[in-house]
């Protein structure tokens, strides 16, 4: 039977506190479970599957990163907005590793057509980007340079994979500054008309 207090916005949020524990390896359904207290079966009741569980947890982290991003970003541009966002990103991913890494994960457009997380935030990425005075496609190409450098970066701070003594934090920032320096002198597209 189904706890009467169940819906499926406290399991999907009871699955990303797990998450952020245990890691996306160890959110099962069974797991769930018994940290809430019922049957695997009842869950059902709430998720489809395992995979339903968590695009949830995915859309979930990117309506908080977003949030939290948004805060930090606004009224600023240029290099302030910059690390701004990135270090927002990078704390909410140390905050919560667990729905970070899910929400990394990837996923049908189908999936995530609805998310108001993941919309705004493409507006905050492209609207920091724009400060720096890009236009297509040189705004998808520095949106997708931010993402994966702001991932590899975190995803080996999480994983133990910066063994130098060197200090992480300012590695950190001396990395943003590159960042900023490379958008402020962003390359012009070859002429491929010749």
């Amino acid at each position: 039977m189904v706890r009467a207090s169940l819906t499926a916005a406290k399991v999907t949020e009871a699955a990303a506190e797990l998450a952020d524990e245990a890691g996306p390896d160890g959110l099962t359904v069974s797991a769930l479970a018994r940290r809430l207290g019922v049957r695997d079966a009842s869950l059902y009741s709430h998720v489809k599957n395992l995979r339903d569980l968590r695009v949830r947890i995915a859309l979930l982290a990117s309506v908080e990163m977003t949030d939290r991003i948004g805060s930090a970003v606004a009224g600023r541009a240029g290099k302030d907005a910059l690390i701004a966002f990135a270090d927002a990103y990078r704390q909410y991913a140390l905050d919560h590793p667990g729905r970070y890494a899910v929400s990394q994960m990837g996923f049908s457009p189908e999936e995530v057509a609805d998310s108001a997380g993941l919309r705004r935030s493409v507006e905050l990425t492209y609207g920091m980007l724009r400060a720096y005075g890009l236009t297509e496609p040189d705004l998808t190409d520095a949106a997708r340079m931010l993402r994966s450098t702001f991932h590899g970066y975190i995803h080996l701070e999480l994983s133990g994979g910066f063994g130098h003594p060197r200090d992480v934090q300012e590695s950190w920032t001396r990395s943003l500054e590159a960042l900023h320096v490379l958008l402020e002198n962003w390359p012009a597209r070859p002429d491929r008309s010749k």
